[in-house]
């Protein structure tokens, strides 16, 4: 056990004493910051079952503000926070339309800024304990540590108080997720807050400017501004880049209806603080609370040190490049989830690789992952979900003779009473004319959109018709026979 530190965790402790036998090549590592849903699915449900030998090393570096994410790092933890401050603004919606049912109320509901956050910073920390017990009771072996590649087969742990450890192991898997970037103005990182820091904040972040037109920063937005508060959104350089052009107007427009504010054609410059606020200064000079920051993200692959072992990765993104069986350049290291070069990201995704690729390890099995056809959710006011293609993509690939659009906008039922945003929300349909009109790409706008668009994923999958489509039997009156 020479190179073994023995006070490093009691994980490796037990495991040595029971194991007199130990072979460290028969060791699985994997090395996470992020997504812990795929430890989750890999270890916990694959790897215990066909009785390999897992160690995870899972140690996040705090945000520039101090944010960390308790375990599960901000793959699970964030999309938890974001559905359910998610739902915080659907229940204040709700509360105004129940006036029109007959519900009537002593003092009008106002939302509470720090009991909102204890309630999800408390759910967050039970599904830390939940996935804690999930893994003592599967044997899996977890250490607060950071793992970096020292050699093909060796790993190199440091844990929280800076002691270190070299493991070796036969296969090394790579989900280190990844994390907001900062902009590179001056007071940028220093005055500037993240979408980590924001689901950490212990006050109200007041009138906040959300810098980027990302997914994540038009969700904070549309959180901030269904709390009550003031909210301008500065695209950098465009909404929800990647998504569907006109979904993406849409979006913009119904949220600018709602009173959300935008700032196109302008660009930050610099923030600095003055009387315990910040200030933009660029054409103008904006008297501001918080300033957000969602202009993308970035991989953690910097410093884990791949460049010794010879894994590539894009020079562009950061991002390692992968074959079709999440394959890095060194054949015994894989990556999976938003590490990956030039794949969709969503921590479902990650979660369903993971398992496949524990079945391709150690059962034998040979089914891949499809990265094709993946569905994604953006909780904007109006929730928007999407799977496949969005309009522009299908008319570069195909060409625009040989796509078919069918699109309509439609009003919910429940919405009718309180006479809430009539035809605001919306569905398109992607069609492949030559292929018997194949459903390419399938958009919804509107509440319950990600449960919705889930439900035709596997139709999608199988190759779903616009015939087919209009053969199905819908469920009356809900939304999904409405869209």
């Amino acid at each position: 056990m020479k190179g073994q530190d023995l006070r490093f965790s009691f994980f490796f402790f037990f495991f040595f004493e029971r194991d007199k036998c130990f072979n460290p090549f028969k060791y699985l590592i994997l090395l996470l910051s992020e997504p812990l849903c795929l430890a989750d699915c890999f270890a916990l449900q694959e790897a215990s079952e066909l009785r390999r030998k897992v160690l995870i090393l899972d140690l996040e570096a705090p945000s520039a503000k101090g944010t960390k994410w308790g375990l599960g790092g901000s793959g699970v933890n964030s999309d938890s926070v974001r559905r359910l401050l998610h739902q915080a603004c659907i229940l204040g919606k709700s509360i105004k339309d129940s006036e029109k049912y007959g519900w009537s109320f002593k003092e009008p509901a106002r939302p509470g800024w720090a009991e909102l956050l204890e309630a999800v910073q408390q759910q967050v920390a039970c599904q830390s304990q939940a996935l804690k017990a999930d893994m003592r009771s599967c044997g899996l072996f977890y250490l607060q540590a950071r793992g970096a590649m020292l050699a093909p087969h060796t790993v190199e742990a440091t844990d929280v108080d800076g002691r270190r450890s070299t493991l070796s192991a036969e296969t090394v898997v790579i989900a280190t997720g990844d994390r907001p970037q900062y902009v590179d103005v001056p007071g940028g990182r220093e005055l500037c807050l993240t979408s980590d820091d924001l689901f950490a904040l212990p006050r109200s972040p007041g009138r906040t400017l959300v810098v980027g037109g990302t997914a994540e920063g038009l969700e904070c937005a549309g959180f901030l501004s269904g709390l009550g508060l003031r909210v301008t959104v500065l695209p950098q350089p465009e909404l929800l880049p990647g998504f569907d052009r006109g979904i993406a107007e849409m979006v913009e427009n119904h949220m600018l209806v709602h009173g959300v504010d935008y700032m196109h054609h302008h660009s930050l410059s610099k923030v600095r603080r003055a009387e315990d606020v910040c200030v933009l200064c660029q054409a103008a000079t904006n008297i501001l609370h918080t300033v957000l920051l969602a202009v993308g993200r970035k991989a953690c692959t910097s410093d884990i040190g791949l460049e010794r072992v010879g894994v590539k990765c894009s020079p562009d993104t950061g991002r390692i490049l992968v074959n079709d069986r999440d394959q890095t350049s060194v054949d015994h290291v894989y990556a999976v989830g938003s590490v990956q070069h030039g794949r969709p990201s969503t921590t479902g995704l990650s979660v369903h690789a993971g398992r496949l690729l524990a079945r391709r390890l150690y059962r034998g099995d040979d089914i891949v992952c499809d990265y094709s056809s993946v569905p994604t959710v953006v909780f904007t006011p109006l929730e928007y979900a999407a799977c496949g293609l969005s309009e522009e993509r299908a008319n570069l690939t195909f060409g625009q003779d040989n796509i078919e659009v069918y699109h309509d906008y439609y009003w919910p039922l429940e919405w009718t009473i309180p006479g809430r945003d009539k035809n605001s929300c919306y569905v398109k349909v992607v069609c492949h004319i030559p292929n018997n009109e194949r459903v390419l790409g399938l958009h919804v706008m509107g509440p319950n959109a990600g449960d919705i668009v889930q439900g035709f994923v596997a139709a999608m999958k199988c190759g779903l018709t616009k015939q087919q489509l209009d053969a199905t039997v819908g469920l009356h009156p809900v939304f999904s026979y409405v869209s």
